[in-house]
């Protein structure tokens, strides 16, 4: 794939308020080689503080069982001095650790835990057994499992405490106005995409306003900071994560015919869409043809250690000595968690490797289907709006695209969509990269196939695009596979994660072909049997699941497995609506 390394970026006039921010190697030139460009979105003092604390309690407690993200989730009893003054008078021994007595006192008296910063709150548009729900469902034990499953939406409601609201310095966790719907377990905020799926499910259950509240909160998130942060948390304001909020409206709006939705909402879609298509985030490439096209990539703001997972991300990049090539490293973690999986070996140039991710070097299939369905979406929009300059401006957007995705993207005789990694010393003129044929990650992964979510009409694809589906290896017993690489990363095989079984499905079943369709039913099928016969065993929803195994949740990655779990929970609800199942179908595994 060619020794890829972060191209030369200039150019970005948005962004000069955050190039000012950035830090300075104080190396000469010559001793370190710079080799990370772009902005840094300043932190802020609280997530600075808390990441000491953070260190501090690994030092203390020692790795077992060690979550890094409960102490930047952490909120202050006193203002940031007061509590900075505590910490300092600690006793500390050489190496920095406290004796776990003096620092669980400290902690008692001084910080609130993350649950402290958000309330119960009954949803208002909860009914225990909604009108019309699920009709396809006709197995009775199935049935009664779904209705627990929608209960959960009870469970993992909140709203942002009024302690939140008066004293935000005091908290990470950020003050969103409307009830939110978590995912579960250590992830006690809203996060980006995990929302389309939760809304998917939130839609089947008829929670209408609740569904339109978590849509609100992401509008304000794009007129505060310009973008949709990763999550809710102050830690996050670095980086985005993959754009579905266009496909939220869009659902919500096929659901209520709420215009006023429509209206809040398209201001802040237009603007989210220019920061996916300028800046940092742009890339120009003229394909074999010599015609020029822009696409988009994933491109954090921010070159150090994660602040929720700062002690692993330090320790990840401990055995390279030049600041500089840490700052590289640390750029790339980061956008790899803006992609949504952190972390694959589809970024990696070394498979067993996390330090040679190249996240920033890689045009992804994924991340342009959905800016592909967000122009789309965009266009929709403005139309019933009645703004026809808008509406004509991002369907020629998405034509455009349309045809730099099937230049860059689609390889004929795979039938399958590739990533493309930039090559930095290719001949480029003015920062125009161009195309070579070697560059597609020819690997397979399940993103090779999410433009399926948005390219169904043309059923001659879809018919070529689903045979190389079912011999890519990635169908198993419980659903589609992440990756055919098993290495030990979250978003790599066996593991199997509802967003891309959700997408795939629901572009062969909107394609019209039959052939599709009892494709998409038996993956469905599959993934609703795992869960069920999870949630039978553990009675819980989990965040993943092992797809060689009906009835395993998955694991890997750099946390335990998950429970909740808000877009596993929607997945479901959503294809037993499609799908149902019948009476006389087993759900046990077969």
């Amino acid at each position: 794939m060619g020794n890829v390394k972060p191209m030369k970026l200039v150019n970005f006039t948005l962004f000069l308020f955050l190039t000012a921010a950035m830090d300075v190697s104080a190396e000469p030139a010559n001793s370190c080689k710079l080799t990370d460009h772009g902005p840094v979105v300043p932190t802020t003092p609280l997530v600075t503080f808390l990441e000491r604390i953070q260190e501090t309690a690994l030092k203390t407690f020692g790795p077992m069982k060690f979550d890094p993200k409960l102490y930047v989730d952490l909120s202050l009893k006193f203002d940031l001095p007061i509590v900075k003054q505590a910490f300092n008078d600690l006793a500390k021994t050489a190496n920095g650790s406290v004796l776990p007595s003096d620092f669980n006192d400290f902690l008692n008296k001084y910080m609130n835990g993350a649950e402290k910063d958000l309330e119960y709150v009954k949803p208002i548009d909860f009914m225990a057994e909604p009108e019309g729900f699920l009709p396809k469902v006709a197995h009775q034990g199935v049935r009664n499992w779904a209705l627990e499953v929608h209960s959960l939406w009870k469970n993992l409601s909140r709203k942002v405490s009024d302690k939140v609201l008066e004293h935000p310095e005091l908290h990470t966790l950020l003050p969103l106005k409307h009830p939110v719907i978590i995912p579960g377990s250590r992830f006690q905020e809203v996060y980006y995409w995990d929302s389309y799926w939760v809304i998917r499910g939130l839609l089947t259950s008829k929670m209408y306003e609740t569904a339109k509240g978590i849509i609100f909160n992401l509008i304000d998130l794009i007129e505060t900071y310009g973008y949709v942060l990763n999550g809710a948390r102050a830690y996050y304001t670095n980086r985005s994560q993959p754009p579905l909020l266009s496909s939220m409206v869009i659902e919500v709006y096929k659901q209520t015919h709420d215009m006023d939705l429509v209206k809040k909402a398209l201001p802040a879609l237009i603007k989210e869409h220019k920061f996916w298509n300028s800046g940092i985030h742009v890339v120009t490439i003229e394909d074999a043809q010599g015609t020029i096209h822009n696409l988009s990539r994933y491109y954090a703001m921010w070159n150090k250690p994660r602040p929720e997972s700062f002690t692993i991300d330090t320790e990840t990049a401990i055995k390279i000595l030049k600041d500089c090539e840490k700052e590289k490293v640390y750029r790339e973690i980061a956008s790899a968690a803006e992609s949504g999986w952190d972390f694959s070996t589809r970024w990696m140039k070394d498979t067993s490797d996390l330090t040679t991710l190249s996240t920033t070097m890689i045009l992804p299939v994924d991340l342009n289907t959905f800016i592909y369905k967000m122009e789309l979406d965009i266009s929709f929009l403005a139309k019933v709006s009645g703004k026809t300059s808008d509406c004509l401006h991002f369907k020629e957007a998405s034509n455009a695209r349309k045809k730099a995705m099937d230049a860059i993207f689609w390889n004929e005789e795979k039938g399958q969509w590739f990533d493309y990694w930039l090559d930095p010393d290719s001949n480029r003129k003015e920062d125009v990269y161009t195309w070579d044929a070697k560059y597609q990650n020819q690997d397979i992964f399940a993103s090779n196939f999410i433009p399926l979510w948005v390219r169904f009409q043309d059923k001659t694809l879809v018919k070529k695009v689903a045979q190389s589906l079912q011999s890519s290896g990635l169908l198993h017993a419980a659903g589609v596979a992440t990756s055919l690489t098993n290495s030990s990363q979250q978003w790599d095989f066996p593991n199997g994660w509802a967003p891309l079984q959700h997408m795939i499905v629901e572009g062969l079943v909107m394609s019209g072909s039959e052939e599709a369709k009892l494709l998409a039913k038996d993956i469905a099928k599959k993934w609703i049997r795992t869960n069920y016969i999870v949630y039978k065993k553990v009675n819980a929803m989990h965040e993943k699941y092992d797809v060689t195994k009906c009835g395993e949740f998955g694991g890997g990655g750099e946390y335990v497995p998950q429970t909740g779990f808000g877009w596993s929970n929607g997945v479901v609800l959503a294809f037993l609506e499609e799908f149902g199942w019948p009476e006389d179908l087993d759900p046990q595994c077969q």
